[in-house]
């Protein structure tokens, strides 16, 4: 069960990043156009539902990044039998909501806003 949820999830944040790409490609065209354009895109990224966008966006990069590092293991024909999928599976959904949060709280360290 938790390994179709995982295929599920995969595949949900595998589109879920097309999303965030264009708001990336949004950013980087902004910046490329002037102060004005530029200051729409921040302050859209700026406001509560550009950060939780953002959030959600590098939730799904290190999910999606975990979920093929786990089947780059698969691949060498390692971690096959079924306690070990679970335990992948687990440590791919608690990893990347760690290295979420982790990445977000270093950056808002970083810029000074913790």
């Amino acid at each position: 069960m938790l390994t179709m949820m995982m295929s599920i999830a995969h595949r949900i944040t595998g589109a879920g990043l097309a999303v965030g790409f264009a708001l990336l490609t949004w950013w980087l065209v902004a910046v490329s156009m002037g102060p004005e354009a530029y200051d729409c895109v921040q302050s859209f990224l700026g406001s509560l539902v550009g950060r939780a966008l953002l959030f959600a966006f590098t939730w799904a990069l290190i999910h999606h990044m975990l979920g093929g590092i786990r089947h780059l293991v698969w691949d060498t024909g390692t971690g096959l039998d079924k306690p070990t999928v679970e335990r992948f599976a687990l440590a791919t959904i608690i990893g990347s909501v760690v290295l979420t949060v982790l990445v977000w709280l270093t950056a808002y360290h970083v810029m000074g806003g913790l």
